[in-house]
């Protein structure tokens, strides 16, 4: 485990952090009707009400009761664990279970909340209570963005939420970048402040030079795809990405359909026009893989992206935290929650490209990449044994963050992962050639 000071953009102080993070969540469940709370049975959300009382127990677990070789100390809540555990209870008992209502829900919440920030207030310069608090909070923002998904997947409303203005319709932002390739180190090192186990440690990876799009692709250049009858021909497709098309019935994005216009999008409750230049999102891996085949293409790896993302032409050994440098991301450098709303143009946000001249390599969508989630060299598991091991092997990696994504979570080394099929998730693509 790593113990180290805050290293996260935007938060003075650890209570800042968890503040920030259980002011969106409660933000984004405000408005839940009774009937919402706990929605029909899918593999691919939890129940509201499980979901909201699940990340107050991570937060007391880790911040309050944890003890190293030790039992947890007795939770606030009669039974919590075995309400909240996700690593004991099964996903699709969750809506079975005797669940407190919303109210004291948020009530239990609350006391956890507010006992952790005694803590903080007392404990003084406690290294390792500073990374579990962070590693809560940022865990919370996960799911903040996992309720986002719920909301879209589940056609509830968009929640009212606070944030900045979509930028200006700008347009595309065609064309590839050459990147010369090197060694360099891949993953993040003890300098770089609260890591996950997966991001342990870099270590020498050797890339050959490559081309690398300058932004993803758009709306408009899948509607190419799927109007060029891409979904229906067998040969754009592996053999897994087949089964799952076939068994998926796909023949488009999962929330486009063809209004009197043309192409439409389903944002939350309500269709709209399809926006052209807006980077395609809700495209599970084998969509965005087909996609590859048939324009030429492929996907980066996940090393590849890093390297694009991290260094310059100039200097291929210092990585940046950011694409554009070490300075937090602003409104102008990157579309992250507490920014625009929405997605924006690729050719948007300019300040934010790499040093490579990539455009929107952090936020808008998350960015598949060709490469299965697997360990790095050395791999041990920190204290969260849950977070990465059991998902090795059987995932993909994703790189970027997307427009719900909170800053303090989105930097150039984050690795996020979810299965080749998933398509609930804001995720689209950039492409790659040789």
């Amino acid at each position: 485990m790593t113990v180290s000071k805050m290293k996260n953009p935007g938060c003075e102080s650890l209570a800042e952090l968890l503040g920030a993070a259980r002011s969106r969540t409660l933000a984004l469940t405000a408005d839940l009707r009774e009937e919402w709370l706990l929605g029909p049975r899918l593999s691919i959300v939890n129940p509201p009400l499980w979901e909201i009382g699940h990340v107050g127990w991570f937060q007391e677990h880790w911040c309050l009761r944890y003890r190293a070789g030790s039992a947890p100390r007795p939770s606030l809540l009669p039974n919590a664990d075995r309400l909240y555990d996700s690593a004991a209870v099964a996903h699709d008992t969750r809506w079975d279970l005797p669940l407190p209502a919303l109210p004291a829900t948020l009530g239990y919440l609350e006391r956890v909340h507010g006992s952790v920030l005694e803590r903080i207030a007392t404990a003084g310069d406690d290294a390792e209570l500073g990374y579990f608090v962070q590693l809560a909070a940022l865990h919370e923002e996960m799911h903040c963005e996992a309720f986002s998904y719920t909301r879209q997947t589940l056609c509830y409303p968009a929640p009212a939420l606070s944030g900045g203005e979509c930028p200006a319709a700008a347009g595309p932002w065609p064309g590839d970048v050459e990147i010369a390739g090197g060694t360099f180190m891949l993953g993040s090192t003890r300098a770089d402040g609260f890591v996950f186990d997966n991001e342990k440690w870099a270590h020498e990876v050797r890339l050959q030079p490559y081309r690398m799009a300058r932004a993803p692709v758009t709306n408009v250049e899948f509607a190419a795809f799927v109007d060029a009858g891409g979904y229906l021909t067998r040969a754009f497709w592996s053999d897994e990405g087949w089964c799952w098309r076939e068994k998926a019935q796909a023949h488009a994005p999962v929330y486009w359909r063809r209004g009197g216009g043309g192409w439409e999008e389903r944002v939350y409750d309500a269709y709209e026009p399809l926006k052209p230049h807006v980077p395609v999102m809700h495209v599970s891996w084998y969509e965005a893989d087909a996609y590859c085949r048939w324009a030429g293409r492929r996907l980066p790896t996940e090393a590849e992206w890093e390297f694009a993302a991290s260094t310059t032409p100039h200097d291929t050994l210092h990585k940046r935290r950011y694409p554009w440098g070490d300075m937090p991301p602003t409104d102008a450098h990157a579309n992250l929650y507490r920014g625009a709303p929405l997605r924006a143009d690729v050719a948007a946000l300019a300040k934010g490209d790499s040093g490579w001249s990539c455009r929107q390599m952090l936020g808008n969508v998350w960015e598949w990449t060709a490469d299965d989630f697997g360990p790095y060299p050395g791999f041990a598991p920190d204290p969260y044994k849950e977070y990465s091991a059991p998902w090795f092997g059987n995932h993909k990696v994703l790189r970027g963050g997307c427009h719900a994504t909170r800053a303090a979570l989105a930097h150039n080394r984050y690795r996020n992962f979810y299965t080749p099929d998933r398509r609930d998730v804001y995720a689209g693509f950039r492409t790659c050639a040789s």
